[in-house]
Formats: C-alpha cells, structure tokens, sequence
C-alpha cells in the first residue's frame, strides 16, 4: 500500500517533468487534490497542455516510458473522451496515476476540481450531466431483463441486472440534490431516507425470493424517482412497470 508521502513525492516528481517538457505548455490538478479534498486514498490525476503541432499520443508514450523506468507499473488503461487521451496507471502499490494529454486548445476546466499549476486553459465548460431520462429508460430495461432472468433461474443475472436499476437510480438522485451523478461518487451525501430506499433495492442473496423482493423494490424506486424527474414520463410508464412485476 502506497503511503501520502510517497504519493505527494511523485506528484513533485510529475509537475517538474511538466515543466521541463518542451512540449508540454500548462498542467492542471484535477478532483481531490485541486479542491483539498485530499485523504489517505486519493489518487494523483494531473491534465497536461501538449503544444501545437505536437501529437498527445506521442507524448503520452514517452510518458509512460519514463514512469516505467522510474516506478513499478502493473498495468495502463486508456480512456478517451472530447478529443483528450486519458492514460490510468496503476502502481504496483495501489496507487493510481490519471494523466491526461489535452491538445493546447481543448485543454479546460470540465469539473469543479481543476487547480491550474501553469499554462493557459480555454474557457471551462459545464459539467457533462446524464440525462435524467435516458438514465429512466436504462432502469425499466434492466428491469425487463431482471424479470425474465429471474424467471428463467438465471439467478445471476438477475442481480446483475438488479445492480444496474441501482446504478441509475443513484444517479438520478444525485442529479436532484446536486450532487457528482457519475460512479456512485457522490451517493454517500444523498438523505438519509433516501439512502434506506436504495438499500432495499440490493438482495441480500442470489436466489429466487430474494431477488424478487429486490426486484419490487426497484420497480417501486424507480416509479418515485420517475415522478420526482418528469410526472408526465411517470404517468407513461406507470402501467409498464406495474406489468414488470414478478409473479410466482
């Protein structure tokens, strides 16, 4: 296990190549450690602004080459979004490393952690929310094929299909209170009361009846949170998801 210590060095580490890269003209803290949220589990995750003319891919690799021979990296995973290269490492000692290569005119502020080391960004942009609809049309068709896996005695993928009732109603609760929508990071804050109706969404075991309480309780979740986004939507799917419901 990584210990803060080790993780702040390399953040040194990390914004002094920066700096003396050339190629790279600004760099960004991004989340935690932008806003002083900062804890013994947080990640480093640093945005970096590639020159003009320069590829982000090329730079990404030198990157990488240069943390492979200055740490034991297990494992890299790329992500890409809006045109920016997002490499993910994971550190033999747990620890992540999110470096992200923006092209010199794409690189700004896409969340409220974003504490600019040097450089210039182009003018932030608002935070990219789901849509609470379509997040309403993910729940009811997990929940058809939560229904039919659990008629089926595909137990597993029942709860699968459960997990993913859950998933969205969590966001679309979040989107309510203001809260972070996106991977459960903003669900510990939600109410209490509201926290107690998602538990009861979870089975608490892979089979038959257990599942099928699981399932009633998602449908129920689901009609609330339907109504609480769009009453008019609500009222639509108010006889489908009584349909859904699970009989012996």
């Amino acid at each position: 296990m990584f210990t803060t210590q080790f993780r702040d060095e390399l953040g040194r580490l990390l914004g002094e190549r920066a700096r003396s890269d050339p190629r790279v003209v600004g760099a960004a803290l991004v989340g935690s450690a932008a806003t002083g949220g900062q804890d013994r589990w947080s990640d480093i995750d640093l945005a970096l602004q590639i020159a003009d003319g320069v590829d982000p891919a090329d730079v990404a690799d030198e990157w990488t080459a240069w943390l492979r021979a200055e740490q034991d990296v297990a494992d890299t995973l790329d992500v890409h979004g809006a045109g920016t290269l997002f490499r993910v490492f994971l550190l033999a000692n747990s620890l992540q490393v999110d470096l992200s290569f923006w092209r010199r005119e794409s690189f700004r502020a896409t969340e409220p952690g974003f504490r600019v080391l040097f450089g210039t960004p182009t003018r932030a942009t608002e935070p990219n929310l789901p849509d609470p609809a379509d997040l309403i049309a993910m729940a009811w068709l997990h929940a058809l094929h939560s229904r039919s896996a659990v008629a089926r005695d595909r137990l597993w993928q029942a709860s699968i299909m459960l997990d993913g009732i859950r998933e969205r109603l969590i966001s679309l609760a979040c989107l309510r209170h203001g809260l972070n929508p996106h991977q459960g990071r903003g669900v510990d804050r939600l109410p209490v009361g509201e926290l107690d109706a998602l538990a009861a969404t979870r089975p608490c075991a892979v089979e038959p009846e257990e599942l099928r309480r699981a399932h009633a309780a998602g449908l129920a979740a689901l009609a609330e949170e339907a109504a609480r986004h769009d009453e008019g939507l609500a009222d639509r799917l108010a006889p489908a998801l009584q349909a859904l419901t699970l009989t012996q």
